[in-house]
């Protein structure tokens, strides 16, 4: 969980910009948020500084019906920033300031185990293990949810700027994938930690394991593809006009995940599936429509005339 600062016009360098907009973010506090928004229930675990920034990230997430009991406040180090670059197509770049910076100083004592003992899905990046001693905390976390049988859900979330090397951040994403029930990636991601071409079967094919039992591909306003040990196939996604695709991956999965927590079973129909992911790919539609992550995720009312007005 970390503030984002975007420019306040698109299409210009950080260098260029002349105002910011602070905007709450963070890959797996938006995932809790979009499955509130939904009428879902969730716990964010992570810390941030004891400074105005952390407070003002838990008191967000809190307004937008997160559980934040999971959540420390470190008094050393500050709560993390990203400046984020919002290019002419709503694309982004990335720069991280965090040296270090709270959330990379979460400790396995603190972990709230409860929480996560209790729920039906674990849901996990990947820049919570590049230092230690984060990178314990977020293993033993792991370990907790899967021996408690929670579904363990992992979206890697590919920032290049905060490894030492592409070298180390594949090295580091693909050190934990085997242990994931499902897994969310982009296209780009997959062509990045494949190093081949994320249209081909063949490719996408060499991230599947044993024991695997959901991987999604998203393709971006195209929509997604997804891959079962039983069957395949693709959903289209919805065209709308994007401002700034910041959360949409966010918004995709939290609506995934909140489908999955209501009715498990839609890992083995593959029409109930198709149902959860076309929901999903509205969600991540909508997202893009609006400046920010958590302000621009969808209600269910929202998400579910986007799917009606697109059939």
């Amino acid at each position: 969980m970390l503030i984002d600062f975007v420019p306040d016009e698109a299409g210009v360098s950080l260098a260029e910009s002349r105002g910011f907009v602070k905007a709450p973010g963070g890959a797996p506090a938006n995932v809790a948020c979009a499955i509130t928004k939904l009428g879902g229930t969730s716990a964010f675990i992570g810390k941030v500084g004891d400074d105005e920034f952390g407070k003002m990230l838990v008191d967000i997430i809190k307004k937008n019906g997160v559980n934040t009991e999971g959540v420390c406040f470190d008094k050393e180090a500050r709560t993390a920033l990203a400046f984020v670059t919002l290019k002419k197509n709503g694309e982004r770049e990335f720069m991280f300031y965090r040296n270090p910076s709270a959330d990379m100083l979460l400790q396995t004592s603190e972990l709230n185990l409860d929480l996560i003992k209790q729920a039906k899905v674990f849901h996990y990046g990947s820049i919570s293990l590049i230092t230690e001693p984060c990178r314990s905390a977020h293993i033993a976390a792991m370990k907790a949810a899967k021996e408690a049988g929670v579904t363990l859900s992992y979206d890697p979330n590919v920032r290049l700027p905060l490894w030492s090397s592409p070298e180390a951040a594949r090295e580091g994403i693909k050190s934990i994938w085997n242990q994931a029930d499902i897994i969310k990636v982009s296209d780009d991601e997959v062509e990045f930690l494949t190093q081949g071409d994320a249209t081909k079967e063949e490719v996408i094919k060499t991230l599947w394991f044993d024991g695997l039992k959901l991987l999604l591909v998203t393709d971006g306003e195209k929509g997604c593809r997804y891959f079962t040990k039983d069957f395949k196939g693709s959903v289209k996604g919805f065209s709308v006009k994007a401002i700034d695709t910041t959360g949409a991956g966010d918004a995709f999965v939290g609506s995934f995940l909140y489908s999955l927590a209501k009715d498990p079973s839609i890992l083995q129909d593959e029409n109930k599936l198709k149902e959860a992911l076309t929901l999903s790919n509205a969600c991540g539609a909508i997202c893009t429509t609006q400046k920010g992550a958590i302000p621009a995720l969808p209600s269910l009312s929202q998400a579910q005339d986007l799917v009606k007005q697109g059939n």
